[in-house]
């Protein structure tokens, strides 16, 4: 049977429509570095071209050696890595217990998430620092896990739950027919199949909890448990700002980002490639 080829001006179109998305998405990140890399005399008098005439590494020294940028980081990985680790487990469970068992009160629950998800954050950031400061957390990294992993854990059931769902269930009910318990079925043969959707959940939850800003800005006042997107405030002051050393902060900022996703995008194939029932 002959294969269909699509129209030369067809082909050129997709990938200009790629190629012009892509431009479009990254250009952001290419200012970013550009102002980066920029000495300070050359930001407004050269703001406008696509290259400075010189480059410096000046603002990446200054922000690494002269500001409390490393501290800034360190609080913001440990937050958005515990958030990540403990919402993925708590919606790993609920989206599985969702998928496969009818109990009374399933559809109340559900509701009740997806309620929670309809109001927006200023209606509750007042009570939420009410309730923080009355159980002594203020200025706590904790309260900051606590915060996003409430707030992260109806969505990333969800999405769990939608992997889950789409695993049949004959795959667990062959498994112990054939003597596995109801754990170890999970753990053999439906865990390595929802890979992917631990992938996407880590990747999400960690996303959402690096780049918070009004729980943390709200919670924290100590500079010594500032998070990074706090941190970067600081680089603000009151007659001006420092562009460059912010943009280094910045770029920065993206290098845990990339290689989380690295790490979970060999997870992520792995969990498409494992896990098959073999004939």
């Amino acid at each position: 049977m002959a294969v269909a080829r699509s129209h030369p001006a067809l082909t050129v179109g997709k990938y200009a429509a790629l190629l012009g998305y892509l431009t479009f998405a990254l250009f952001p990140l290419y200012w970013l570095f550009k102002i980066a890399i920029t000495p300070d005399q050359l930001i407004f008098t050269e703001g406008t071209n696509l290259w400075p005439s010189a480059l410096t590494i000046d603002n990446f020294r200054t922000v690494l050696f002269q500001t409390d940028f490393l501290a800034y980081f360190g609080n913001s990985l440990f937050v958005s890595l515990g958030t990540a680790a403990v919402t993925t487990v708590i919606a790993a469970g609920a989206g599985y217990a969702f998928s496969r068992f009818d109990f009374g009160g399933k559809r109340l629950i559900i509701a009740v998430m997806l309620i929670t998800q309809m109001f927006p954050l200023l209606m509750i950031i007042a009570p939420i620092y009410k309730i923080v400061a009355s159980l002594g957390m203020l200025n706590s990294l904790t309260s900051l896990i606590v915060v996003y992993t409430a707030f992260n854990i109806p969505f990333a059931t969800f999405l769990m739950q939608s992997f889950f769902d789409g695993i049949p269930k004959d795959l667990e009910e062959a498994a112990m027919m054939d003597g596995c318990s109801r754990f170890q079925a999970l753990r053999k043969v439906i865990f390595p199949l929802t890979l992917p959707g631990l992938g996407a959940t880590l990747g999400f939850v960690f996303t959402a909890a690096w780049s918070e800003l009004l729980f943390a800005l709200m919670l924290i006042s100590k500079n010594e448990a500032m998070t990074f997107p706090v941190g970067l405030l600081t680089f603000v002051s009151k007659f001006s700002v420092d562009w460059g050393q912010m943009m280094a902060a910045g770029v920065l900022a993206l290098i845990p980002s990339c290689l989380f996703f690295i790490f979970i995008q060999r997870y992520l194939v792995q969990g498409l490639t494992s896990g098959a029932v073999k004939g």
